[in-house]
């Protein structure tokens, strides 16, 4: 099953210093069956794409309680077996077991530099956006708005390297 997990660019450089990465509290996200049967239309695309944005959310989570992090969104595609549904937590939420390597991964995805004021001032007002505070749900979709850059495995450590 193709997960998307979230991490941050100091995840991204560990993860290539060691060729190894397991997703914090192994929280994934993921097209389940639950997600499909929340939205009317969609094809794969559409709700793998979906998935992808869950995780992305969840990134600037991770930016939230890591300040000094670069302020740009991190999702690694990995491709794995084990995985458990969480409907319970939402409905692309997916636990995997273990960590990931590089050959696993499908894709990374990283704003770019014209996304940094957007994701930063949206990592800081994360939790008020979710409790619906109009304001910060302004600056989370702010930083929605930006598209995620998409790279192969083999590329990583060429775009850290020009960070």
């Amino acid at each position: 099953m193709r997960v998307y997990i979230p991490a941050t660019v100091p995840m991204l450089r560990a993860f290539v210093d060691s060729g190894e990465l397991a997703p914090v509290t192994g929280t994934a996200f993921a097209l389940t069956p639950a997600l499909r049967e929340s939205y009317a239309a969609g094809d794969t695309e559409e709700l793998e794409y979906s998935a992808m944005l869950d995780a992305a959310r969840a990134s600037l989570r991770l930016l939230a309680a890591d300040e000094k992090a670069e302020p740009r969104r991190a999702v690694i595609a990995v491709d794995v077996d084990d995985v458990t549904l969480r409907p319970d937590l939402d409905f692309s939420v997916v636990k995997v077991a273990g960590s990931f390597t590089t050959k696993d991964v499908a894709a990374v995805h990283l704003d770019t530099a014209e996304a940094e004021a957007d994701v930063r001032a949206a990592a800081d007002v994360i939790d008020a956006a979710d409790l619906g505070d109009p304001d910060a749900e302004f600056a989370l979709g702010s930083a929605e708005d930006h598209e995620l850059a998409w790279y192969a495995a083999q590329e990583l450590p060429f775009v850290l390297e020009l960070l």
